[in-house]
């Protein structure tokens, strides 16, 4: 009679260990979340953050506290995340420095695939191709034709070592069988005036920064570095269309959550994020600061940072960039 009480409520406490997370799910969220953003506020990351927190505090009836965490290149606050329990309170808007940081750093205290569970991208930043009036190049296969006659003497400006814009660069020299001189700057802003003032001739610049330039026939555009084209320049050709097959690279600003958070409270925030990334006032809100909303599913996400920590490890090997 004992023992078989006992199976009874052993089994018992089975089921409701079982329903536990589903009924957590089911009245989340209770109470306030924090949206860690690892950057300075105003920058991407914070604005893309924003755009979407503001209204999902709305939808979730619920407040959204987004915390700026920047310090170590990101590193401390995508730590807390990666460390915070898995309950869907302590999330992490993070850029695509994500995915590059293992390449440049052989010690992390996280795993940018195993630690974290994926919600969905907000929202992509393609870079734009630009170059200075001077050069002698009026497309990608011309500048191609130039970098090979050239080799090392035309000189393009980044925004720092192991950036998402220097890694863009890097993969066009390595695809393109190219070689430029790469002078490095603290950050887009001296980089663009650099390109503006002549001190370097091209420039993998952020949307945002590049279109008012070219508009105002200051710099001439050759191509966008996304998969697809943009929203912002239309008329301008994809890498891969203007002749660099393969080539596809856009920084991005996604939503993820710890490791072992419920996939119920994953697919509600999922869910509700889509829905929000969807509307035209919050398209428009992400264009004005030159990015395109994304939107996918945590599977989708969750491949690409998969994709991308395993390529900036291999590019940055075969390129020999050392972290500074």
């Amino acid at each position: 009679m004992i023992r078989h009480l006992s199976i009874i409520i052993a089994a018992g406490c089975t089921v409701l260990a079982g329903t536990l997370p589903a009924a957590a799910a089911d009245s989340y969220p209770s109470r306030p979340i924090r949206v860690i953003v690892p950057q300075s506020a105003a920058g991407s990351t914070d604005v893309a953050a924003r755009a979407l927190t503001d209204r999902l505090s709305e939808s979730l009836k619920q407040n959204i506290v987004v915390d700026n965490r920047p310090g170590a290149g990101s590193l401390n606050g995508t730590e807390m995340v990666a460390k915070a329990a898995p309950d869907g309170y302590t999330l992490l808007a993070i850029a695509a420095s994500l995915t590059i940081t293992p390449a440049m750093h052989s010690k992390l205290p996280f795993d940018p695939v195993t630690d974290f569970a994926p919600i969905t991208q907000i929202a992509d930043l393609p870079h734009i191709v630009v170059v200075h009036p001077s050069v002698a190049a009026k497309n990608i296969p011309e500048l191609v034709a130039l970098l090979k006659s050239r080799p090392g003497q035309i000189t393009c400006g980044y925004s720092g070592i192991g950036t998402s814009t220097h890694l863009a660069i890097e993969l066009f020299q390595y695809m393109s069988q190219t070689k430029m001189l790469l002078v490095p700057y603290k950050g887009g802003t001296p980089a663009m005036t650099a390109l503006l003032g002549g001190e370097v001739q091209v420039n993998f610049a952020a949307s945002s920064t590049a279109i008012p330039h070219i508009r105002a026939g200051k710099l001439r555009a050759m191509a966008v570095t996304g998969g697809k084209r943009s929203t912002a320049v239309p008329e301008l050709p994809t890498m891969a269309e203007a002749g660099v097959k393969g080539y596809q690279h856009a920084s991005w600003v996604g939503l993820l959550a710890p490791a072992k958070t419920p996939p119920a409270i994953i697919n509600r925030l999922h869910e509700e994020s889509i829905r929000i990334i969807s509307r035209n006032e919050v398209k428009a809100l992400l264009l004005k600061s030159g990015m395109e909303a994304e939107g996918n599913s945590p599977k989708e996400f969750a491949a690409i940072i998969r994709e991308e920590v395993d390529k900036w490890k291999k590019l940055v090997k075969i390129a020999g960039i050392k972290a500074q």
